[in-house]
């Protein structure tokens, strides 16, 4: 669904730090204002055309590592790539003796995707210092936590459906345990009252729309130093209740008044953080992986064996616990929430904690041949359980008692497929790169819709990659799922980029929807406007939140999509000045985190990079509001 970068929409006049990129001209895109998106009864039908290379960005962020899956559209030059440094997760050797398996670009993966020498994603460009700014949200506001969003990991989303359908975290809620979300994730309390049927419906939502959207920044949080020795450090992880912005910084999470900025409270962690959970309890409690001990040149990595649970509100440490495969420390890939259990999984097999003490509930067998490579949470919890060899992989997708360990169902995919993300759990939705063939190292060829009780498919679309953008991580984190939003029996997903209707090369896309029951489009579409494109985030009842990036010359925005109508509704929009632009370009939704609620717009890093020049003012996180 990606493709390797081109340069970003509208190029702006030269100077300022838009200049095109060095080695990359644009490209004359072919005629056109994109494609027919309203009809799609057949695979292939109505889908948007190939994309085309977009215009010169602005100032851009450096690569990703080139072990994670490669940006989209528009990301920019990339500067010198600098040494690993501590938690630098790409120089861990697989767990306990078992060999690696390829990733999606060829390599070994490894627990964040990264490889040695490389910067992660969100890797932090140059900028000027923001101010903070008059006439943010004040005291008083109560922030839904069930709206908060947990964009993690990362990744430029690309979907590559094959006749099935699929969720990317769904905004139908259905447990109290399912308050937070990645992008597209199961953030939102609406989807009780999002009834299905053709078209879908609205229920509203709980977002309220500000008499003016345009927004200031609030405050923003500078990137921690890190030494010429480290190189990039993983700060995953980010978490929006009513009391509390929270932030991983190195090796610590950090509690932010949402409106000030001011430090609330910190929690130091004795190593770096290695994966972060994007549920939260309705108490607003969370859950992160870390390292027992702080990487040296002698050790790069302790492995990442510490299970925590954090108390958003009150800001402690509630537990800490690990988990053993035989007299090894089990080191956690991922990590989630659902039922009053955490439960984390990995190559070594999985471990599920209660909630309520840190008590080991269960622990599924491990065998030669079979075990959980990780976790789905929220309304429900969800195994990928992987059975046999490399090359002859069976992947159970369990819906199980996250009390007991109870199977409750089960779906056998197609022998083959080596890696599976759960995208939602309740509906069930995965996806897979079928016979590798998805090409863009998104992760997804087909997503395939699974009924929770009986285990059996309900259907499957095909979502070509150089048609669709959004992407999951089914190596390693199981459920980051990112770009995609489902509620009310629908999957809402972008298109990729093509040409937009204006002059020059500008870029835009789409977002379609897709029915669950039918495999079909529906024939809805929201246009993102020239020279913007949109990436949906969750859902607020029956309604799609999304982010939009600007062009050169505006500032981002948050946009409410009705349901049944598609009508969109501004929430809240940026400031356009070049300074706002270069730091929120730096954290779009590809490579960072995005939380939304109430006139409220966070943006995160989840790696902090050594700084290349003393003069640099870099951040971890940036936080926006309207007046109202």
């Amino acid at each position: 669904m990606t493709q390797p970068p081109p340069p970003p929409p509208n190029q702006p006049p030269q100077g300022g730090g838009f200049g095109p990129p060095q080695d990359q001209p644009p490209q004359p895109a072919p005629g056109g204002s994109g494609p027919n998106l309203g009809k799609a009864p057949q695979p292939g039908y109505g889908y948007p055309q190939a994309p085309q290379a977009p215009q010169t960005p602005p100032q851009a962020p450096p690569t990703p590592p080139s072990g994670a899956p490669q940006p989209g559209y528009g990301y920019p030059q990339a500067p010198p790539t600098p040494q690993p440094g501590y938690g630098y997760p790409g120089q861990q050797p697989g767990p306990y003796g078992q060999p690696q398996q390829p990733g999606p670009y060829g390599r070994p993966p490894n627990p964040y995707g990264q490889q040695p020498g490389q910067p992660g994603y969100g890797y932090p460009q140059a900028t000027v210092p923001l101010q903070p700014q008059a006439g943010g949200a004040g005291g008083g506001r109560k922030i839904n936590t069930q709206v908060a969003i947990i964009v993690s990991a990362v990744v430029a989303i690309a979907l590559i459906i094959g006749g099935g359908i699929w969720y990317a975290g769904s905004g139908d809620d259905g447990g109290k345990d399912d308050t937070a979300s990645s992008s597209g994730g199961t953030g939102g309390k609406g989807g009780k009252d999002d009834k299905g049927g053709t078209g879908g419906t609205s229920s509203g939502g709980e977002e309220k729309v500000p008499a003016d959207p345009s927004a200031k920044v609030l405050f923003q949080v500078p990137s921690p130093p890190v030494s010429k020795d480290d190189s990039s450090v993983v700060v995953s992880g980010s978490w929006l209740t009513d009391k509390v912005y929270a932030k991983s910084g190195i090796a610590e999470i950090v509690g932010y008044d949402p409106d000030k900025g001011s430090k609330l409270w910190t929690i130091k962690l004795d190593g770096p953080v290695c994966t972060a959970g994007k549920h939260i309890t309705e108490d607003n409690k969370a859950v992160v992986v870390y390292q027992p001990d702080m990487p040296t040149k002698a050790e790069p990595s302790h492995g990442c064996s510490q299970v925590a649970l954090i108390d958003l509100d009150a800001g402690k440490k509630v537990w800490t616990k690990t988990g053993k495969a035989g007299d090894q420390l089990i080191s956690f890939d991922n990590v989630t929430i659902s039922g009053g259990t955490v439960a984390a999984g990995s190559t070594s097999g999985g471990v599920a904690f209660a909630v309520a003490t840190g008590d080991i509930l269960w622990s599924p067998k491990t065998t030669d041949s079979c075990y959980d490579a990780g976790y789905g949470g929220g309304a429900k919890l969800v195994a990928v359980r992987k059975c046999g060899s490399y090359d002859a992989r069976q992947l159970n997708i369990q819906t199980i008692d996250p009390k007991t360990g109870k199977v409750i169902s089960e779906y056998k995919m197609a022998k083959g497929i080596e890696y599976a993300g759960v995208v939602s759990t309740d509906p069930l939705v995965v996806a897979a790169d079928v016979g590798d063939s998805a090409g863009d190292g998104s992760g997804i060829s087909d997503f395939f819709s699974i009924d929770n009780k009986t285990g059996e498919l309900r259907t499957r679309i095909s979502a070509p990659g150089e048609q669709f953008a959004a992407r999951c991580d089914t190596i390693t984190k199981i459920e980051h799922c990112t770009g995609l939003a489902v509620g009310g029996d629908r999957l809402y997903i972008p298109t990729e980029e093509h040409e937009g209707g204006g002059e020059g090369y500008s870029r835009t896309n789409e977002v379609v929807a897709f029915d669950l029951a039918t495999g079909k489009q529906t024939g809805q579409r929201a246009d993102a406007g020239d020279g913007y494109t949109i990436t949906p985030l969750r859902m607020d009842g029956g309604n799609v939140l999304a982010y939009k990036r600007p062009p050169y010359d505006k500032g981002g925005q948050i946009v409410s999509i009705d349901g049944g109508s598609f009508k969109q509704t501004t929430l809240l929009e940026n400031p356009a000045t070049e300074t706002v632009r270069d730091v929120e370009t730096s954290m779009l939704p590809e490579y960072a985190e995005i939380l939304y609620s109430q006139g409220h717009l966070y943006m995160s890093q989840v790696y902090a990079s050594e700084l290349t020049s003393a003069d640099e003012k870099e951040y971890l996180a940036v936080a926006f509001g309207t007046s109202g």
